[in-house]
């Protein structure tokens, strides 16, 4: 099932993707089984917003073995997360606000993106199929002479804008062995799978809620396969994941 966020007819609407329209539904879907209202739309009459409204995003670093090659670090021995705040996500068609007053190296990471259904605390990788939504796409977006400056990776991966996530939500997939690649004006950067995880999705779940208590609309964007490349305003990033679909931003500056 294809699921998002929209708005529509001057508010803001739930919906389900089919074909080249969508269903408007009685609630957010999150809320388990939702009927629809009758209403229905073209994608052309919708402006697609953010799939979920995230209490936290908690991202993954170091995840797949080429991006540490690339960075030059070593295999973690467990997951290396970090938070980003609500302010930074922002929609499918979006701007990224390339925020030259404090960086001049802002870097593009596309990323699996898995959306939390229900509270989650202390669950074993086992289980975590039953906590897990569905699934997205994320542009992990970092400021990365800053990240190298500071040591450390709050004030290079917060900027407004910097988690781009959509374009919808995807339900009943498997989410370890999936194509993802990433475009920037059109050329391919990242190509890789879900495959060459370190940690898979259900071991980060896991991981992730035996520190904090995962709740629904949560997401953890999973981390990023080789390939990162800098960005520059007016340029067009695509992140693709197979079975998902297509995320698309363009890059402008601070004046518009």
């Amino acid at each position: 099932m294809i699921l998002g966020r929209f708005f529509a007819n001057g508010s803001v609407k739930f919906g389900r993707v089919v074909a080249d329209k969508v269903e408007i539904l009685a609630r957010d879907f999150l809320d388990g089984v939702v009927g629809g209202t009758g209403e229905v739309y073209s994608l052309d009459e919708v402006r697609i917003l953010s799939p979920v409204k995230p209490s936290k995003i908690v991202g993954v670093g170091l995840n797949y073995i080429d991006h540490i090659h690339e960075m030059g670090m070593e295999k973690p021995h467990e997951p290396v997360i970090f938070l980003k705040p609500l302010t930074t996500v922002i929609a499918h068609n979006d701007k990224i606000i390339y925020p030259s007053h404090m960086s001049s190296r802002v870097e593009f990471e596309g990323e699996l993106a898995v959306i939390i259904g229900k509270k989650a605390r202390l669950i074993k990788p086992e289980d975590a199929h039953r906590y897990i939504f569905g699934y997205t796409i994320i542009n992990d977006v970092t400021a990365r002479d800053l990240q190298l400056k500071d040591k450390q990776w709050t004030r290079a991966k917060s900027f407004d804008t910097f988690s781009p996530l959509g374009p919808f939500v995807v339900t009943d997939i498997d989410p370890h062995n999936l194509k993802i690649q990433t475009r920037l004006n059109g050329e391919i950067k990242q190509d890789s799978s879900t495959a060459n995880m370190i940690f898979n999705v259900y071991e980060l779940v896991s991981f992730i809620s035996g520190i904090m208590t995962l709740l629904p609309g949560d997401v953890i964007a999973t981390g990023t396969p080789s390939g990162v490349s800098k960005m520059e305003v007016g340029d067009v990033v695509e992140v693709t994941i197979e079975e998902i679909g297509t995320l698309r931003n363009f890059v402008g500056g601070n004046d518009g």
